[in-house]
């Protein structure tokens, strides 16, 4: 089970940002820049539209429901940044996001899936981050309830006299009571401080948690019926008391269950769902990728069972605005803001119907990634490939060194091999370096010597030299 703890580490960046809507573009293209190298107009394009989002929130009622998303399609060849933008874009704005693959969806009739779940699968990501966040808030109350949770079953509570009020209790009884309960009570804040110390933490501690034994249940029938409107597994859940079974784990472990429990139960559900609908109607991210993929230059070589266009009909209404029911109630795609991706090698972005095209007015190129993006990639951005592999050898106590005519020939070697055989974008590198590290990362735990391992091209060259001339080795390797 996640602890609240990791939880609230994850989410508690969102909370920070969730006032940053006053971000300006040119800020918005900083913070992108920390992640991903170069498409200057990628990243002005999907600012602007981050930036018109808080304008939209900020002009008179009057004209407010007017104001659409200008959504954006990019396009370029994979591996280029097309997703990387648009999710930090998402996490920069603390916005609901969801990547779709349009080609994953069919015409309605057909066997797949239907256009409207990528709206209720938003709304469940929408209620999980708003609840998460709730969770933070409440975090320090529902620690303390927890702990007197965990102290109850280490110091369980004095049981009352025996004498009833019939039986007319004496002045020693109630003075042995009393006595009782003090001596309790101070056994109980001894404890307490040996806890908050965490001086107990190894302790084994037996305690109630949620049975997950309910039968599941399933619902057969047409497409989309089981993610549909009224979720039965939950309506039948509630009309039965819930189960609860004696677990055994440390008090640390206790602690982390149970203040998870407690902070559910601080948490108004119904105002975190109705919270979590208007982030996404308001906020909601959603990434379109492969559209060129149900273009019309891609339905000549389709099969007769689904339709292509038919696809791009079904998309429309969700893109142009509509209600989508989901189990937490009904939800408007008007503002959701959508940006599609693909490749368009065969087809070209006029292939898509017309009205679906003018669904999205922004149409940015990005540009193929060269020698010199890859050596920015592998060591300018915060999660660069060089500091991953880095920390992952720090945690064998190994120091691994890359110079720069290391780096530079792992990206010239990148680009040899995205143009010999398929260009692939950034996601060479990955291949490239694995296959470069391979003998390092397997032998780094039995290495008793060389604590400190440098990268260079001459390294480069004699691990890849021969697999990069081999095309056919290239091919099946790099």
């Amino acid at each position: 089970m996640s602890s609240l703890a990791e939880t609230v580490k994850k989410h508690v960046d969102v909370i920070k940002r969730r006032d940053q809507g006053d971000l300006t573009p040119r800020e918005i293209v900083k913070e992108l820049d920390r992640y991903i190298i170069g498409q200057d107009s990628a990243k002005k394009s999907v600012a602007i539209a981050l930036r018109n989002r808080w304008r939209r929130q900020n002009v008179t009622d009057e004209i407010k429901d007017e104001i659409l998303p200008n959504n954006i399609i990019l396009i370029g060849p994979t591996g280029v940044g097309k997703t990387e933008i648009a999710r930090r874009l998402a996490r920069l704005a603390a916005a609901p996001f969801l990547k779709v693959e349009a080609s994953k969806f069919t015409e309605v009739g057909y066997v797949g899936r239907d256009v409207d779940s990528m709206i209720r699968d938003i709304t469940e990501l929408a209620v999980t981050m708003i609840k998460a966040e709730k969770a933070a808030e409440v975090q320090d109350k529902a620690k303390k309830m927890a702990e007197e949770r965990i102290l109850d079953i280490l110091i369980p509570p004095p049981k009352k006299s025996q004498y009833s009020a019939q039986q007319q209790q004496t002045q020693t009884d109630e003075d042995q009571q009393s006595k009782v309960e003090e001596e309790h009570h101070t056994t109980r804040e001894k404890f307490r401080e040996r806890l908050l110390a965490g001086k107990l933490d190894e302790r084994v501690v037996e305690v109630d948690v949620p049975s997950d034994s309910s039968p599941m249940m399933q619902v057969f029938g047409p497409v989309g019926v089981e993610e549909m409107g009224m979720n039965l597994q939950d309506i039948f859940g509630n009309l039965m008391p819930k189960k609860y079974k004696k677990r055994k784990m440390t008090v640390a472990e206790a602690k982390d269950v149970l203040t998870q429990e407690e902070a559910q139960k601080l948490i108004d559900h119904d105002a975190a769902i109705r919270e979590a609908i208007e982030r996404v109607e308001n906020s909601g991210i959603i990434f379109i990728d492969e559209i060129d993929k149900v273009s019309g230059e891609k339905a000549k070589g389709g099969g007769a069972d689904v339709s292509r266009e038919g696809v791009q009909r079904d998309l429309l209404p969700i893109v142009e605005g509509s209600t989508v029911q989901t189990k937490y109630g009904m939800v408007k795609t008007d503002h959701i803001l959508f940006i599609a991706s693909g490749a368009f090698h065969v087809s070209k972005p006029s292939d898509l119907i017309p009205e679906l095209q003018g669904r999205f007015p922004i149409r940015v190129e990005l540009k193929s990634l060269g020698e010199e993006d890859f050596v920015k990639i592998l060591t300018t951005p915060q999660n660069a490939l060089i500091k991953q592999y880095t920390a992952l050898m720090e945690t064998e106590n190994i120091k691994l060194e890359f110079t720069d005519t290391g780096i530079r020939e792992i990206a010239r070697i990148a680009t040899e091999v995205n143009e010999a055989v398929e260009n692939i974008g950034a996601r060479r590198l990955h291949t490239i370096l694995t296959t470069l590290l391979e003998e390092i990362l397997y032998d780094a735990p039995d290495a008793v010597s060389d604590k400190k391992i440098t990268i260079d091209d001459t390294m480069v060259n004699e691990k890849l030299s021969s697999i990069v001339t081999d095309r056919d080795l290239s091919r099946y390797i790099l």
